[in-house]
């Protein structure tokens, strides 16, 4: 047990570090979990209205794919499913991932854990205490969780189901992100590989959603791929099956295996696969803090691009299935309609679908800005500014990367929507009309990029609030309207002010006033980067 010496005293460090930070996406995925639960018990209280939803949904690719697995929608408990489990899964597993790796790689990255290490520490306690601390948020959230669903009238053995099920993939990625901070020795890349992994999960998820709308087949089957898809296969309120969520466990104890192996194969600070040397000399294209804020988030950006490659043409070839359903089911027509304003059915989901990217783009864009933050933790930033280069020059580069990079994965994703859209419907036109929708959405990633500068110039300590921004921007875009929210309240997120494109018309000035705000922030923080010390 030497090995794991001091864990206690680790993960009583580790609770008074992330106190606020645990508390807040506690606080935060139980009170969202229970108003959303609430409010469609409310909206769809009579058995009318839940068979109207059903109809509307069972049989639409589109809408299980956005949603989840449909079992029981006769009922509000089976409506909540559908509509929570994959929203939830996926934000309790980014959460997970941040936990561990925030409290394992970043630890060894920036020399605490070797510090710590040379006293009475065994090695794996680090890993340890992270594993512990991030479990126990899962638990505590899972708890709530239940006894929160079971407060608002459903059935307590459907919102325990539920709670096991969302926290289990809490779990899981816990220990997905405490594998891949052995393989690198990288926050950045440990993190961005365990979020692949979500990402790709997600996507098998909605594959296989998607396909049991119709005809089922092997294709229905890819959603047992996805940890997603476990807790789905559970189905809470759908005379539940418990036994599904012993793959939770099957599949945590052969990670936990897979970890123990790989802790025992590297040194502190080092991680399972080794990073190539680079040349002693730069090249001319590295000389510059532009080159070299390209050269630090290439992978970053490589990697993002394609995921919103791979989303965009998904997402582009339901489009045109949405035609046929809503003219069977004017009840389909509807939802969709609230969920992405006027026009064209097709224009109305690829609004919908949109908006959304445009907000995962968001967290991009927020991870890119931010590696301003990383460069100055972890001192990388002292020696290039003492060189010739200055702060603005420095900061602005990454910047740049972090705006372009934004026009970027917009670009992509809206080309390949368009592009599988223009296929099926055998109007490549397609193709440039679905791309500038998408490219509308740019002014208000931007604004999210300002707010990170105006932290990291102005309150250098807080910058993790910029991802409480874009996780407000998310709910109010997403769930604004089912929470009954206030205008005022819709306002505050700047996606609110963007065209509903491609349906809708053509409004410059809000698009104008979000980059005259972007610019704002970002100037701002750039004022206070040049007037405050430096870490």
């Amino acid at each position: 047990m030497k090995d794991y010496a001091g864990t206690g005293e680790l993960l009583r460090l580790a609770l008074r570090l992330d106190r606020i930070r645990a508390s807040v996406w506690i606080v935060g995925m139980v009170i969202f979990t229970v108003a959303s639960a609430s409010a469609n018990n409310d909206l769809y209280a009579t058995a009318d209205d839940r068979a109207t939803f059903a109809e509307s949904v069972e049989s639409n690719p589109a809408l299980l794919a956005l949603g989840g697995r449909a079992f029981d929608l006769t009922t509000t408990g089976g409506i909540n499913a559908y509509q929570l489990i994959a929203f939830m899964g996926t934000l309790i597993g980014l959460m997970s991932i941040l936990l561990v790796v925030r409290h394992t790689r970043l630890e060894e990255e920036s020399g605490r854990a070797e510090l710590a290490g040379s006293a009475v520490l065994g090695r794996k306690a680090w890993l340890a205490s992270a594993l512990l601390l991030t479990v126990g948020v899962n638990i505590v959230i899972a708890v709530l969780t239940a006894l929160g669903l079971i407060g608002t009238g459903l059935s307590a053995g459907g919102s325990i189901a539920y709670a096991v099920g969302v926290a289990g993939i809490g779990v899981f990625f816990a220990f997905v992100g405490g594998l891949t901070a052995q393989l690198t020795d990288s926050s950045r890349s440990a993190t961005g590989i365990a979020s692949a992994v979500l990402g790709a999960s997600y996507l098998l998820r909605a594959a296989g959603d998607a396909a049991s709308g119709t005809d089922g087949g092997p294709m229905a089957n890819l959603t047992w791929l996805s940890p997603i898809g476990w807790a789905e296969m559970a189905r809470p309120w759908a005379d539940e099956r418990w036994w599904v969520l012993l793959v939770f466990v099957v599949a945590a104890a052969a990670l936990v295996a897979a970890i123990g192996t790989l802790v025992d194969r590297r040194d502190i600070g080092s991680g399972v696969l080794k990073p190539k040397l680079g040349p002693v000399s730069a090249t001319a294209s590295l000389r510059s803090p532009l080159a070299l804020a390209w050269r630090l988030q290439r992978g970053s950006l490589l990697g993002w691009g394609l995921g919103f490659l791979v989303v965009g043409a998904a997402f582009g070839a339901l489009a045109e299935g949405t035609v046929s359903i809503a003219e069977d089911n004017p009840d389909i027509d509807q939802l969709l309609r609230d969920l992405g304003g006027g026009g064209d059915i097709v224009d109305v989901f690829l609004a919908t679908i949109i908006s959304l990217t445009a907000v995962i783009v968001g967290a991009f864009a927020v991870q890119s800005a931010l590696r301003l933050s990383a460069e100055e933790a972890g001192h990388r930033a002292d020696p290039v500014l003492t060189t010739p280069v200055r702060r603005l020059a420095w900061a602005g580069s990454h910047l740049t990367v972090a705006a372009v990079g934004t026009v970027l994965m917009l670009g992509l994703a809206g080309a390949a929507a368009g592009l599988t859209h223009g296929l099926n419907s055998g109007d490549l036109g397609e193709v440039g009309r679905v791309t500038g929708a998408a490219l509308a959405q740019v002014p208000a990633v931007w604004t999210l990029i300002g707010v990170c500068a105006l932290l990291f110039g102005l309150l250098p300590r807080y910058t993790a609030v910029s991802w409480a921004v874009l996780l407000v921007a998310l709910v109010i875009g997403q769930f604004g309207d089912l929470l009954k929210l206030d205008q005022t309240v819709l306002n505050l997120s700047p996606f609110s002010h963007v065209p509903d494109l491609p349906g809708a018309g053509f409004e410059a000035t809000p698009l104008l006033l979000l980059l005259a705000l972007a610019a704002a922030f970002t100037g701002a923080g750039l004022v206070g980067l040049r007037r405050r010390d430096m870490a």
